[in-house]
């Protein structure tokens, strides 16, 4: 394993032509895209659910961002020491070795990554269709072997193509798109929770329990499981705060600005969450919100009138056209460098020598991404690489402790928060709710290990050909 000195020379070999042109303010406005999609309109059902009760429905919000900011205290410790592009793959590189980290991106470009943006882009068409009817996806094209393609996919293709070739001829115009987006969302949304309780026709007795004890009749065991229930909707909304240690390589001062962004971005994320859910609960009690899956949808006929509730549409699709535009951008940074490192597609190595962008690698991943959306699979393999997603996080996490042992003298320019008490404690919350996970979606958790080991043969062939190139 190399030492830190020359890990960073090695990456500024791989990677001499990127250039350093992301703010700050790009960067927190790229963690913000990318974590608020169309989770946090859909997602209330699911928490709801299992918590009936107010204090709690918002609490499991509050406890989501904590538990993300612990994780992000121990990235940005990362982040500063290894600033290049790829951020989680290669911190798990040097904490593990190239394996590990290979199954990581392998699991990104496989489902995660790609499925997020196919997720994401028809999701936007979906909702675009509620206000354009011509384009939804009521109208079917062709079926075929019980798939079916309508004209939503067909927005979505159109929206993946756009966002891959707009961040293929330059960074600063993907960087641009996100941040229109991100501003618009993020108006929208301000306008929803701030009318809500101004002008909307809700009620604040909504806030109290109505008589529901949710402990009645249920142990601590049951009610922390019931909590672990719901924080998987509340972490898979939360999810995307580290697309920002994916473009580290294109951060200007990096060591300063990883850090910095992880942390703000994650507390601007949370308190917007948390206000969204309590414009939602002034809405609708608890026990109405468990029944709707288009919540903000709902909340919005209530608090205004059904023609505002249509135009709510235009701001998931916004939100989620953001979103993957953040995916994108993000994303190819990790097969870059894994390319770089031997172990991927030879030619997404290879940096744009005009637009100084890995043009092959957002090529690539937007060919794939367009694949999943016409395979209609994408929501559900989502779901089978969640509990991959946070077992590599922890990995992660761990890895900082490796990292601390094994290379005490490094450089470390930001230092996690709490170490080791903060890191320790995230790693036994996340173990803890993978081990609930692999109870409560025991099928999804098996064949989300089965994709990411599915990898291992696919890196022993890049190995070898990587060796016998060498030997040539």
């Amino acid at each position: 394993m190399s030492s830190p000195t020359a890990a960073s020379e090695t990456s500024g070999s791989r990677q001499p032509s990127l250039i350093r042109s992301l703010s700050l303010l790009d960067a927190i406005l790229l963690l913000v895209s990318g974590v608020i999609g169309s989770s946090i309109f859909l997602t209330a059902k699911d928490i709801a659910g299992p918590l009936p009760h107010p204090a709690l429905f918002v609490l499991v919000w509050v406890v989501g961002g904590i538990v993300s900011l612990f994780a992000c205290f121990a990235f940005a410790e990362l982040g500063a020491m290894f600033p290049d592009s790829g951020g989680q793959y290669v911190y798990l590189r040097e904490a593990y070795g190239d394996l590990v980290a290979f199954l990581y991106g392998w699991m990104l470009f496989a489902i995660a990554n790609a499925g997020s943006m196919a997720a994401l882009a028809v999701a936007s068409a979906t909702y675009a269709g509620k206000i354009f009817p011509v384009v939804g996806p009521e109208h079917v094209i062709f079926s075929l072997l019980g798939a079916s393609i309508t004209r939503a996919h067909l927005v979505a293709i159109v929206l993946i193509t756009i966002l891959t070739l707009i961040n293929v001829v330059g960074l600063r115009w993907g960087a641009l798109l996100n941040n229109l987006s991100t501003w618009a969302k993020a108006a929208a949304m301000g306008a929803f929770v701030s009318l809500g309780f101004a002008l909307g026709k809700g009620n604040w007795s909504n806030f109290s329990a109505h008589g529901v004890d949710l402990t009645a009749g249920l142990s601590y065991g049951q009610l922390a499981s019931a909590m672990g229930v719901a924080l998987i909707a509340v972490f898979f909304a939360y999810d995307g705060w580290i697309y920002i240690t994916w473009v580290a390589g294109e951060i200007k001062h990096p060591q300063r600005n990883v850090p910095l962004a992880m942390v703000l971005g994650v507390i601007v994320v949370s308190v917007i969450y948390i206000l969204m859910n309590m414009t939602y609960l002034y809405a609708l009690p608890v026990s109405e919100i468990a029944k709707h899956e288009t919540i903000a949808h709902t909340a919005a006929e209530v608090l205004f009138s059904p023609a505002v509730a249509v135009w709510l549409s235009a701001l998931v699709a916004i939100s989620s056209f953001g979103a993957a535009a953040s995916c994108t951008l993000s994303g190819a940074r990790v097969y870059l460098a894994m390319a770089q490192d031997g172990v991927f597609f030879k030619r997404m190595a290879h940096v744009h020598p005009r637009w100084k962008t890995p043009a092959f690698s957002l090529i690539g991943q937007g060919i794939w991404a367009i694949v999943l959306t016409l395979s209609g699979n994408y929501d559900r393999l989502y779901t089978y690489v969640m509990y991959g997603m946070v077992l590599f996080y922890t990995l992660a996490v761990i890895g900082l402790f490796i990292l601390r042992r094994t290379r005490p003298d490094a450089p470390r320019p930001y230092r996690c928060l709490g170490y080791p008490w903060i890191p320790g404690l995230y790693v036994l919350i996340a173990a803890a709710w993978t081990l609930n996970l692999l109870v409560t979606k025991p099928l999804e958790s098996l064949v989300g290990t089965l994709i990411t080991l599915a990898g291992v043969p696919a890196f022993m062939y890049w190995k070898r050909a990587g060796a016998a190139n060498k030997a040539d």
